[in-house]
């Protein structure tokens, strides 16, 4: 009922439950019917086979507006055999790499893509933006994913589509250089 009446849904994976699992099927169902804009935010998918599993899940049942993940997670989604450890993103893993691997996953689903990393990789298959503000002290608060994830939720809410991505990635850098 609550889905029903929103301007825009975000899935979390995060801290999921057997119940939450359940309720985001059917709030993305919902999404879908009402031709919401979703947010999918992979949290731990690189970590995890049963978040991997589940986001494959929600995939079956609607394709969302946005995936949202770290480098890890995204790479993680391109490549299933892939697994890094926690929910942290993996070093080893370059901008150029996501770039490609963001994109193809764009393509693959007809979505907007954001890997968020050092260097923020958003992409809709066609295009490439690469949002290169913020600081590294981001990177050492927990939560600062998900926070991406609730900002570009609100951005969909009004404006479905890939600048609603780019605008929570440049939002959620500027407001990290303030605060340093």
């Amino acid at each position: 009922e609550i889905t029903e009446t929103a301007d825009a849904l975000m899935l979390n994976l995060g801290n999921i439950t057997d119940a939450r699992m359940e309720s985001m099927k059917i709030s993305m169902l919902t999404a879908k019917e009402k031709n919401i804009p979703v947010i999918l935010d992979a949290v731990g998918i690189a970590c995890s086979k049963l978040r991997c599993d589940y986001m494959a899940e929600l995939l079956e049942i609607g394709i969302p507006t946005v995936i949202k993940g770290n480098y890890s997670e995204v790479y993680a989604l391109y490549h299933n055999t892939y697994r890094s450890s926690g929910v942290d993103a993996d070093a080893a893993i370059n901008a150029e790499t996501i770039s490609r691997a963001a994109a193809e996953l764009a393509r693959k689903y007809h979505t907007t893509i954001i890997a968020s990393g050092k260097i923020d990789i958003v992409t809709d298959g066609t295009r490439i933006i690469k949002v290169k503000n913020g600081t590294p002290q981001l990177s050492t608060v927990t939560g600062t994913g998900c926070l991406l994830g609730a900002l570009s939720g609100a951005y969909l809410s009004v404006r479905a589509d890939m600048n609603a991505a780019i605008a929570a990635c440049v939002v959620l850098g500027v407001c990290g250089q303030i605060a340093e």
